[in-house]
């Protein structure tokens, strides 16, 4: 699975509108959607945001694989 049909899963599953994903990430619906769509590649600091956002890894956002492991963060 690609990272868009991930972002769109994640948002999806949670039962949550486009317009929340794009104010967490401070940019419009329709930016956001194109994320979705893959039209527009994700910057890599979004990416984060919303893997912090769904307590999973970036990897699991890319794709490479299919845990929903939370984002370990170095304390």
């Amino acid at each position: 699975m690609k990272y868009d049909e991930r972002l769109k899963t994640l948002r999806e599953e949670r039962n949550i509108k486009q317009q929340v994903i794009a104010d967490i990430l401070q940019t419009s619906q329709s930016y956001y959607a194109q994320y979705e769509n893959g039209k527009r590649q994700i910057p890599f600091d979004r990416a984060i945001i919303l893997a912090e956002f769904y307590n999973v890894s970036l990897d699991y956002i890319a794709g490479f694989t299919n845990e929903k492991r939370p984002l370990y963060r170095k304390k």
